[in-house]
């Protein structure tokens, strides 16, 4: 089955290539001739094939759920032709309004101004890619710590100001170096937090740098411990059960359908996790967590999908700390709506939210997935502060 979302960027994908094929063939045919013109032509095609088989590695692993072609190869060029398809779908709808435009006024303007607009146009046209780049090489590595305090009601006044340290979406990959990952746990490692929490997809593929990973993660400091939950890229790399282990004589508990109570002063938190729980089950969500809850603890789940938060709250957990959708990695805003690709997956995407009494906070994670640029949502290292509501 294809996820609709997926479906609609594949064929306004497919659409827009077409469009630009063509475009490139009648310029090739109108500034060349003979053998050059051939090879325009021919390198059009080229161009063309090389992004499908680079863009169906991608599009195949979704639909997998999971990564079909192994190697950092495939990966760069997978990332490659989903950044270009992006970027192009944005600069031909840019240039298509504008050629409306420029009809329109062209006639009625006298040159000088006729230029003056034509620059202007230009410009916006080229925009999309300078805003990608500025997302890629900027806004993709900007880490900073985000702190927030999160009032709930009836909370034990040993456990007021508590500090917990999310980490989320960390995807160690091509596209997350280790050394950029120093520079995250350093900083997490100011914020001097009471507990640590990791709310899975600690790599993105097979082959990826687990092991970095954890070691990076191990040398988090904190009063309670460093504890996890399972993602989705674990399970589709095959590497949950190997990073529960190796977590394990890291010193880091990955809860796995399990609950950990952990005293403070005269207060107990109950601190449960879950393997990921699919958005295509979602009638599965939860199934068994709600005997994890403990009466008269301050219980918190952990689950990497935050979509699951509906039942979280019914099953008594107060709060529940997810990732998952990076805060949706590009996003805009318009007349104050958030707009990304994650909302059309869940509700949840980035922030703090309330169920009756209970809340939940989605972090933006670390790393990105998909294309290695984040725009309007740059990632973020989680400090939460209980407070009594």
């Amino acid at each position: 089955m294809i996820p609709s979302l997926d479906l609609i960027a594949l064929v306004i994908f497919t659409f827009v290539q077409w469009r630009l094929t063509v475009i490139w063939l009648r310029r090739a045919g109108r500034h060349f001739t003979g053998r050059a013109r051939t090879a325009a032509r021919v390198a059009v095609f080229l161009f063309d094939i090389l992004l499908i088989e680079s863009y169906a590695v991608d599009f195949v692993s979704l639909l997998a759920r999971r990564p079909v072609v192994g190697g950092r190869l495939a990966v760069l060029m997978g990332a490659a032709s989903l950044f270009y398809l992006i970027t192009a779908s944005l600069v031909f709808a840019l240039y298509t309004a504008l050629q409306a435009v420029r009809k329109h006024f062209d006639a009625g303007v006298d040159p000088g101004r006729r230029r003056a607009l034509h620059a202007v146009g230009n410009a916006l046209v080229a925009s999309p890619l300078a805003v990608m780049g500025y997302g890629a090489l900027v806004e993709r590595s900007n880490f900073r710590v985000r702190e927030i305090d999160v009032p709930l009601a009836g909370l034990a006044p040993s456990l007021d100001g508590l500090r917990l340290l999310h980490l989320s979406d960390i995807h160690l990959s091509a596209f997350l170096s280790e050394s950029e990952l120093t520079r995250v746990i350093d900083a997490a490692i100011e914020t001097r937090p009471h507990i640590a929490l990791v709310t899975g997809d600690l790599i993105s593929s097979p082959g990826d740098p687990l092991d970095a990973c954890i070691r990076q993660l191990a040398r988090l400091k904190t009063d309670a411990g460093t504890f996890g939950c399972m993602g989705n890229h674990e399970r589709y790399a095959g590497v949950e059960e190997y990073t529960a282990a190796a977590c394990a004589r890291a010193g880091i508990a990955f809860l796995r359908g399990q609950a950990r109570q952990l005293r403070f002063g005269d207060a107990l938190v109950n601190l449960a996790g879950v393997d990921y729980q699919s958005l295509l089950r979602k009638e599965e969500y939860l199934l068994g967590a709600g005997r994890l809850v403990a009466p008269g603890a301050l219980n918190i789940l952990l689950s990497h999908n935050p979509d699951v938060f509906p039942v979280a709250a019914r099953q008594g957990y107060n709060l529940l700390l997810a990732g998952h959708t990076h805060g949706g990695q590009v996003t805009v805003e318009i007349l104050e709506q958030s707009i990304n690709p994650a909302r059309a997956l869940t509700p949840f995407v980035y922030g703090l939210y309330r169920a009756g009494a209970s809340a939940a906070y989605v972090t933006r994670g670390i790393g990105t997935i998909g294309i290695p640029a984040r725009i309007g949502a740059p990632p973020e290292i989680s400090v939460l502060r209980l407070r009594k509501a």
